[in-house]
């Protein structure tokens, strides 16, 4: 089976970016990121693509008058690649509806909460102000509502008595760092469908039972 064609949208630092392109180095692996774009010519994770060997294109949001001019020549990126799969990895840009819809449900995002939770920004902050037990991370189907769609696989922390946002943000990384690829996996493999707009599964079997936090 072909390699699924993947390609990543950034505008940070990248480490949800390593994660994928990690997990597309294996010899075995079923996706194949083509294309790194980033709207900020200074991202770090431009960087880390071309320590990978993966081409990467600068479209800067500034250099257009209008989002929609600007996901024209997104557009034109991905068409000309045969783009099959988009990750958003830290893309700080709101998406149009239109562009949403075109790529309907051949674009997911990662998000530090456990959505429908916490949407939107600071998620750390609100979480251990809100008093929860758990918090953690979401990777979803990109829907024009934002950090709303089909959620594809979540990972979740204890949040611990002292906590501070930063502490939690980190934990809540680590676990980022695991979901986004194997989400990624099981698309490309196949794995997962949207059906009615929620995700099945199929041959995913290790579905846990229970967490509890604390545990008394």
């Amino acid at each position: 089976m072909a390699k699924l064609k993947v390609a990543v949208l950034i505008s940070g630092s990248g480490s949800n970016l390593q994660a994928l392109l990690d997990m597309c180095a294996a010899e075995n692996a079923p996706a194949e990121i083509v294309r790194v774009i980033s709207n900020v010519p200074t991202a770090y994770g431009l960087e880390r693509a071309k320590q990978a060997g993966v081409p990467t294109t600068v479209i800067n949001h500034k250099d257009y008058d209008s989002r929609e001019s600007f996901e024209d020549a997104l557009n034109q990126m991905l068409d000309s690649e045969n783009i099959k799969m988009i990750c958003l990895a830290g893309f700080m840009r709101l998406l149009t509806d239109s562009f949403v819809q075109k790529w309907k449900d051949m674009l997911i995002n990662i998000h530090p909460a456990l959505l429908p939770s916490f949407k939107g920004l600071h998620t750390h902050e609100r979480a251990i102000e809100a008093g929860v037990k758990f918090h953690g991370a979401t990777v979803h189907y990109v829907r024009p509502n934002m950090d709303e769609g089909p959620i594809i696989i979540q990972a979740c922390v204890p949040v611990l008595p002292n906590d501070t946002a930063d502490e939690l943000g980190k934990r809540v990384l680590e676990q980022e760092h695991k979901i986004y690829p194997l989400a990624l996996r099981m698309i490309a493999k196949r794995q997962v469908r949207v059906s009615a707009e929620k995700v099945v599964y199929n041959g995913v079997d290790n579905l846990m039972e229970s967490m509890i936090n604390p545990e008394g």
